[in-house]
């Protein structure tokens, strides 16, 4: 089973650097608009509920949960750990 992968950026981070997050869903296009800028708590939390929903679809055509995008959704929330 074949599954797509979509790139996004989050506004930066507080020290000014950024990082590419991926998903295996186009959700995130739901939960991000493109150009704008977002709270860290904001960035964090459309990230959980898009990647969460990410890997709810996978578990629903693959019987498994997406590793990918709740190891995805791991590395912003213990980044986003670091400026709170």
């Amino acid at each position: 089973m074949t599954f797509h992968t979509v790139a996004f950026e989050g506004s930066k981070w507080p020290d000014g650097s950024q990082e590419t997050c991926y998903s295996p869903s186009l959700i995130v296009k739901d939960d991000f608009t493109p150009g704008s800028e977002y709270t860290l708590e904001e960035f964090v939390a459309r990230s959980r509920t898009a990647l969460n929903i990410a890997s709810d679809r996978v578990q629903a055509k693959s019987g498994m949960p997406c590793s990918l995008a709740l190891g995805q959704l791991q590395k912003i929330e213990t980044k986003a750990v670091q400026y709170s």
